[in-house]
């Protein structure tokens, strides 16, 4: 018999035996809700989606870095032949608003939820006051995982808005370099 992610398995010592196994079986089905434990995996599966959106973003900006010092090495040094004008200016400005948008992003100080303390699952479930059954825990871990989606979130929704405005700070760059070396 397979053995699904959300059962739980007695070692063959600690199994009861007789009328005691029947007991066990049946209140081990009652405490396995196999719906909480599919509503447990879609948590993980939005946290774990989560953790891939924060990593792309990362790697978006590790683009976007790519494309800036590429477009400015290439633009930057035809502009700047003539001297430093309004439009240069305004192209320095924007790459340095750029720079700092990108280390925003980047920077490791934000506090993100992905996992949880193994010893505060040890304490919380099973070395308490009783143990908790399977589907107590599904139950409680669906609700911290959705307490940090929310949490990652908003983490998540100011790094977007940092992406979308360096990318924009970007395109005006790239104008800006463009017009100081036409001489508007």
């Amino acid at each position: 018999m397979p053995i699904l992610p959300y059962q739980r398995v007695t070692p063959m010592a600690e199994r009861p035996s007789g009328s005691e196994t029947n007991r066990t079986a049946a209140s081990d089905l009652a405490d396995d809700d196999p719906r909480l434990a599919f509503i447990y995996q879609e948590a993980v599966r939005g946290l774990t989606h989560q953790q891939t959106v924060v990593e792309n973003m990362s790697t978006r900006a590790g683009s976007l870095i790519f494309a800036t010092a590429f477009a400015n090495s290439l633009l930057g040094g035809a502009a700047l032949s003539d001297g430093l004008g309004l439009w240069e200016w305004i192209a320095v400005a924007l790459l340095f608003s750029i720079g700092g948008l990108i280390v925003f992003m980047l920077w490791p100080y934000h506090q993100y939820s992905f996992r949880f303390d193994p010893e505060e699952l040890l304490r919380e479930y099973v070395d308490g006051d009783g143990p908790t059954t399977m589907t107590a825990m599904h139950r409680a871990l669906a609700l911290r995982i959705k307490a940090d989606m929310a949490g990652n979130w908003r983490i998540i929704q100011r790094l977007r808005m940092a992406l979308q405005i360096a990318l924009l700070c970007l395109l005006l760059n790239i104008l800006a370099w463009l017009l100081a070396i036409a001489g508007v």
